[in-house]
């Protein structure tokens, strides 16, 4: 059995105005708070999407100026550093990792060989 994808963010300069637009667009309902590191969102503008609210996975919504605009998904794995290592050894690139509470959350991104972002997250 593969992993599973657990988490989804959308990423941008004006993180209000996006979660304006995505609350108004899918009726997501957000919790503001901070991401698991300000590698991925600016301090208090993150909104966080709750899976169980929507019938999907949970995600974010963040940001801040200075932050390029993205679309990732998250996969989850038991050690994030062997999976940057494991990607990289494949043909992809880290990007950023791993950040994060070990033993809360930590994540990081990596970009496969075509260039796409992807993240992992796990505990370790």
């Amino acid at each position: 059995m593969g992993r599973p994808v657990v988490h989804f963010e959308i990423i941008g300069g004006d993180p209000a105005r996006l979660q304006d637009y995505y609350s108004e667009l899918f009726g997501w309902e957000f919790h503001k708070g901070d991401a698991a590191t300000g590698e991925v969102s600016a301090p208090g503008r993150y909104g966080f999407v709750d899976g169980g609210s929507t019938g999907g996975i949970n995600g974010g919504v963040g940001g801040g100026p200075g932050f390029s605009g993205r679309v990732l998904f998250y996969v989850e794995v038991p050690d994030v550093e062997e999976a940057l290592r494991e990607a990289e050894r494949l043909g992809g690139k880290r990007v950023m990792g791993p950040a994060g509470d070990p033993g809360t959350l930590v994540v990081g991104h990596f970009t496969d060989p075509e260039g796409h972002l992807v993240g992992v997250a796990g505990t370790a």
